[in-house]
């Protein structure tokens, strides 16, 4: 025992030494990873820098390839460097022991597909119905007796979602005003069921007649729709769905997400560029046109952007075929490309350099900085305008993510989102079994 006692002594304190011996050393352990995902057909190697020999023992040596071995186990000089290679879609853990015997790392590897989706870059112009009509404001009515405000009186409170009136579903701005007539006609007040923070509250209002206009009135402004242009990031053609803008599509008065009731995305052509300057963001002036030939539908509007299916490969594209999308983990600080149009309905290509990438593990907007670098976009637009939010950005041939915003104190850079985070509210990524599995779960 005593002899085993010795020896293992003697192991450890030829590891402590190593470790101890140089920084650099103790950097290489630190920085190598505890989770890591892969695409399948890629490799990654590391470096220990150590003088010693290790074991790797692979769970399951079918996903992953160690060194160019299938064997469950490899015998590794960990001066050279270990090399891991994606074999087959799935999930394993890698353990290395020192002289075999003692842990030194355990890393989790899920190796996931290659998923591909052609890039956007198109102006596109939308049209999103509200789930109700939006109260975005409360005004006096002028009535024979004097000014009154029956919304304000019944605590109608801007953002409310008025979604029946008198039992009647409630879609449009003209469904309420017909409403509102009918129960002041009837000298009855209105009954209202309204949304407020996805709770359900009903209320009643008196209708009063506009004396200078002989309509009967409640003192609130609504609104059931918003339009404006943007531009398309990605299609799917596998599940025909597809994802633009990179932002969520908000009351301009109210500032609140818009809850959808559906809308649609039609052609968008644009006529000029007011340029952008510091303190002043820019913007694309943009027309509809063809809108009778809807381009697709839209299902959800949330803080990634609005996404619907297309039954048809939009046209106008510069990408023509699909293209690999970039694991999070994959950007990179460096080069990197914009699609998007500055004149009519062309799609160009612009370079960009990556200055920043935060590392996320959970959705979360703004992960990306970019500066425009492209000397002919800068003396069109000054860099980043509205309008330009969704356009795609691309590095070493893979879709990385999209522009969202810009920095109003400088329009030469902005904020961009990953395209992960798109392509699962799309619908194009499964969130409940994730395909690119950010979640691992092992023994």
């Amino acid at each position: 025992m005593n002899q085993y006692f010795r020896k293992g002594f003697g192991l450890l304190l030829v590891l402590f030494l190593l470790l101890g011996s140089t920084s650099s050393i103790a950097n290489q352990i630190a920085k190598f990873p505890q989770e890591l995902r892969m695409v399948r057909g890629e490799w990654k190697e590391f470096q220990f820098l150590l003088p010693v020999w290790a074991t790797a023992t692979v769970q399951n040596p079918t996903v992953v390839k160690v060194n160019g071995s299938t064997e469950q186990a490899v015998s590794l000089q960990l001066d050279r460097p270990l090399r891991l290679e994606s074999h087959q879609q799935g999930s394993t853990r890698l353990t290395l022991k020192l002289f075999g015997t003692f842990p030194l790392k355990k890393l989790d590897i899920r190796v996931v597909p290659e998923l591909k989706v052609i890039p956007g870059g198109q102006s596109i112009g939308v049209k999103l119905k509200a789930n109700g009509v939006l109260v975005v404001g409360h005004h006096q009515v002028q009535t024979s007796q004097g000014p009154v405000t029956p919304a304000e009186k019944a605590k109608l409170q801007i953002g409310d979602y008025i979604i029946r009136a008198n039992g009647k579903e409630i879609h449009s701005v003209q469904d309420m005003s017909s409403e509102i007539r009918k129960s002041g006609e009837a000298k009855k007040p209105i009954q209202l069921t309204i949304r407020r923070d996805k709770k359900e509250i009903t209320t009643q209002i008196g209708p009063a007649l506009d004396a200078k206009e002989n309509q009967y009135r409640l003192g609130v402004y609504i609104r059931d729709s918003v339009a404006g242009v943007g531009t398309l990031t990605f299609y799917d053609p596998a599940s025909k769905n597809y994802g633009a803008l990179g932002h969520v599509i908000s009351d301009v008065d109210t500032g609140q997400p818009i809850e959808i009731g559906g809308g649609k995305v039609i052609h968008s052509s644009v006529t000029s560029i007011q340029k952008g300057e510091s303190g002043e963001p820019g913007e694309k002036r943009a027309i509809f046109f063809r809108e009778d030939q809807v381009l697709g539908n839209i299902n959800k509007n949330t803080p990634f952007g609005i996404f619907g299916k297309m039954d048809e490969k939009p046209d106008q594209g510069l990408q023509k075929e699909a293209v690999p999308i970039a694991l999070r983990e994959q950007v990179k600080e460096g080069p990197a490309k914009i699609l998007t149009v500055v004149d009519g309905q062309k799609v160009e290509e612009f370079d960009v350099q990556i200055t920043h990438v935060t590392r996320q593990n959970f959705p979360a907007t703004k992960g990306i900085i970019i500066k425009v670098t492209d000397k002919r976009l800068l003396e069109k637009t000054g860099g980043i305008v509205q309008g330009m939010s969704g356009s795609p950005i691309l590095q070493d041939g893979k879709l990385v993510g999209a522009v969202t915003h810009v920095f109003v104190n400088d329009p030469t850079s902005g904020y961009g989102t990953f395209i992960e985070w798109m392509l699962q509210d799309a619908g194009v990524i499964n969130q409940s079994a994730d395909a690119l599995g950010s979640a691992f779960s092992f023994p």
